[in-house]
């Protein structure tokens, strides 16, 4: 088997609402889509999910389609797919940093093989640990009446009973306020955490923390920027209540010196950030030899990115903290026929050859940016 073509796609999804981060508001999501197609015809798709273009990571979408058209692409026509892991380490020697652009095309080589062994993708990572994982969803409306009936209505329909809020922007005061009525409100029937995307200072934190701590929250993320792993490793030995990375991780080996130095009590693992499937496993197999339990993240793919996601952490046994895979619920439309299934408070994961999901070429057509029909048929 040789990869043929790849073609990358930049399709913006509408969501629900507006979905409020520190720096920025989602209101629109841009997915990026690689379709790779085998000599045989057999087509293997990718997803990876940015947030406002460059405000949470250095690569934009439009970089990330340029820098493979040009760069990647060349290096993998007339190669054998199978070899997905080494084609990814020479990919890593020719291309430097790029993350987000290697996960998309390792993710669509990964489908294409696991399609035309007519296996699900997961069976490529050491095989299932679960099959459904529990699912956190986001309440990020900002007003507390709406967040709580909203966590109410998740509760009633045990759709959700992991809630985070999203408190870096504003008055931290006035957000950690917000967050205490959210907790009280659900009390013991939900798990309440909050995620700070880098905003606040070392100062800040204590004050914070200590309030969310007392009143019952579950988890902190991220409080500090990403390069203050001294300063993440004083909270997380300071409180009882868990200090997670998020953006502070990406490679293996800023894994391995969060690991060493104590600067988490949790690894939120993102297939993206850390370049690709295999590389979130290592990362993992890191995490699982420190003894730190993981989170299953999200960039807020739509339905493909997503099964993406769930395939791998459903390979992952220390996934203690569940997920955050909500990401299909919060788009109005999805690119694929078949849905992401959510029962339970949990997550099912797909299980269909390759990520278990059919491509709607339709939808594609639909939203993506600049498009020409023939060449998606």
């Amino acid at each position: 088997m040789k990869i043929h073509s790849l073609d990358v796609y930049i399709v913006d999804l509408p969501t629900i609402r507006p979905h409020h981060l520190a720096m920025h508001t989602i209101v629109t999501q841009t997915i990026v889509l690689a379709r790779m197609k085998s000599e045989d015809g057999i087509e293997g798709w990718g997803e990876v999910a940015t947030i406002g273009g460059t405000s949470y990571s250095e690569e934009s979408p439009e970089a990330i389609k340029g820098n493979i058209d040009k760069y990647i692409k060349p290096l993998i026509i007339g190669k054998n797919p199978v070899n997905f892991d080494s084609l990814s380490h020479m990919i890593g020697i020719h291309v430097k940093g790029n993350y987000f652009a290697k996960s998309l095309v390792e993710s669509a080589m990964v489908d294409l093989v696991a399609k035309t062994n007519n296996i699900p993708s997961y069976e490529l990572f050491g095989g299932q640990c679960h099959t459904s994982l529990p699912v956190a969803w986001t309440l990020a409306s900002g007003d507390t009446t709406r967040d709580i009936e909203e966590a109410r209505h998740c509760l009633n329909t045990r759709k959700h009973n992991i809630f985070k809020l999203k408190i870096g922007k504003g008055d931290p005061k006035k957000n950690v306020a917000h967050v205490i009525k959210i907790k009280e409100a659900v009390g013991d029937e939900a798990s309440v955490r909050v995620d700070i995307n880098q905003a606040w200072d070392e100062v800040t934190s204590l004050y914070c923390i200590e309030a969310l701590e007392s009143s019952g929250v579950d988890l902190i993320e991220q409080p500090l920027a990403r390069w203050n792993n001294e300063g993440m490793s004083r909270l997380s030995s300071r409180f009882k209540v868990p200090i997670m990375a998020d953006e502070s991780i990406g490679t293996i080996q800023e894994a391995y010196q969060i690991a060493k130095h104590r600067a988490a009590d949790i690894f939120a693992l993102k297939v993206p950030k850390a370049g690709g499937l295999t590389a979130t496993k290592k990362v993992a197999a890191i995490a699982e030899a420190s003894g730190i339990p993981m989170y299953g993240g999200t960039m807020i793919e739509s339905s493909l990115g997503t099964a993406i996601c769930a395939q791998l952490y459903s390979t992952i046994p220390e996934i203690t903290f569940g997920t955050e895979l909500f990401g299909p619920l919060l788009f109005k439309d999805n690119v694929t026929i078949n849905q992401i299934e959510y029962e339970d408070f949990k997550i099912k994961i797909p299980s269909g050859p390759g990520f278990g999901m059919v491509i709607d070429k339709e939808k594609i057509k639909h939203y993506s940016r600049e498009f020409v029909s023939s060449n998606i048929n």
